[in-house]
């Protein structure tokens, strides 16, 4: 009720309660509703409204900046930026600013994956193409993940291109406020999105969180930005590798040996109602067993469980799922959405992969 009852508030000009601001923007008032009204875009908006009247904090603008940040380090050092935001000194000022102390920020990595993109040779002789978004968090925080797809994909025939002129999507500027920044990166990203639709050739994407704004939130937060009959898709690469294991493009070696992995699937990705492509692609694997954690959300969401006045209530949400963890005889945990895996790693004490990086090592394994 919060979307609706604070729009209310703001139209008749009663003062805003802090309470709007608890959202996390996990979507799972839209998974619940029967109706299938989207909750969260009323919180969204209303929050937008909010930020037009009242600046956000500096905490919120580096959340939901991390891109621009990016771009303004790029040249310092990976160990320089990492002793910088993990040293004791570094995040009692960042507390002080509203960043918990005790939040597990993630490393910058030593290359962005543009850069370790341009050094990868891939093989001759590829005749199919897909293109790659990868998001924020496998560009700046986990390219190795990145690449761990282009191999999966070349090993299916597929040749793999980055376009150039993609943006963040937008997901952490929405849900810190900065809604007319967002809308900037979405029209960017639509006209990218445009050219590769245009020569028929798919967009892929790790990041469920990725896929749902394009796919969904883009309509509903900027529909003047919607092309005439254009579905703005970008589609998830776990369920396009499912689809080439069916067309034989993909082969599974068969080892004989067994593994257990324990998958949780990320909110953005329920939300979308596509299944769960990532745990049905881990069980495709001869001898896996992937097993379905169904505790619900992690309580990261993004950038919401990085903040001071958040962090209490993030791990609070996410302990079913942490407890599952430790209690879990998988000796692996897998997540599509890098900032679950950050929240798992930290609440459940165990080493989290993307499912296709644990695809990859498999494939590695049978060469």
């Amino acid at each position: 009720m919060i979307g609706p009852a604070h729009e209310r508030f703001r139209l008749a000009g009663v003062e805003e309660d802090r309470s709007l601001h608890y959202c996390s923007n996990c979507k799972n008032c839209d998974i619940s509703c029967p109706c299938g009204v989207p909750v969260s875009t009323f919180i969204m908006r209303a929050r937008a409204a909010v930020s037009r009247d009242c600046a956000p904090s500096v905490r919120d603008w580096l959340l939901a900046h991390s891109e621009t940040l990016a771009r303004w380090m790029r040249f310092v050092p990976a160990a320089i930026k990492n002793f910088g935001v993990q040293f004791p000194f570094s995040r009692s000022v960042l507390d002080m600013f509203g960043v918990a102390k005790q939040a597990p920020l993630p490393n910058f990595a030593a290359q962005a994956f543009n850069r370790v993109f341009r050094k990868y040779r891939q093989p001759a002789g590829l005749t199919r193409t897909v293109a790659f978004f990868p998001g924020c968090y496998v560009t700046h925080y986990d390219p190795a993940s990145g690449m761990d797809l282009i191999a999966v994909f070349n090993k299916a025939g597929y040749r793999v291109v980055l376009p150039r002129n993609f943006v963040c999507c937008g997901l952490p500027l929405v849900a810190n406020g900065f809604w007319e920044n967002a809308q900037k990166n979405a029209g960017q990203n639509m006209r990218e999105l445009a050219k590769w639709m245009e020569q028929g050739i798919p967009v892929i994407t790790g990041c469920p969180s990725c896929s749902l704004m394009f796919k969904g939130d883009y309509a509903e937060y900027f529909p003047d930005l919607m092309p005439e009959g254009m579905v703005p898709v970008l589609t998830d690469a776990c369920e396009f590798l499912l689809d080439c294991i069916d067309r034989k493009e993909l082969v599974m070696p068969v080892f004989g040996r067994e593994q257990r992995i324990f998958y949780h699937a990320p909110c953005h990705l329920r939300v979308q109602g596509m299944g769960f492509p990532g745990l049905d692609l881990l069980n495709s694997i001869p001898g896996v067993t992937a097993d379905n954690a169904n505790v619900g959300c992690c309580g990261i969401s993004g950038s919401y469980g990085f903040k001071k006045d958040k962090y209490a209530i993030s791990m609070q949400v996410g302990s079913a799922l942490f407890e599952a963890i430790r209690n879990s005889q998988a000796p692996v945990c897998a997540s599509e959405c890098g900032t679950c895996r950050v929240q798992m790693r930290h609440g459940g004490g165990k080493d989290v992969m993307h499912p296709i990086s644990f695809l990859r090592e498999y494939l590695a394994a049978g060469r």
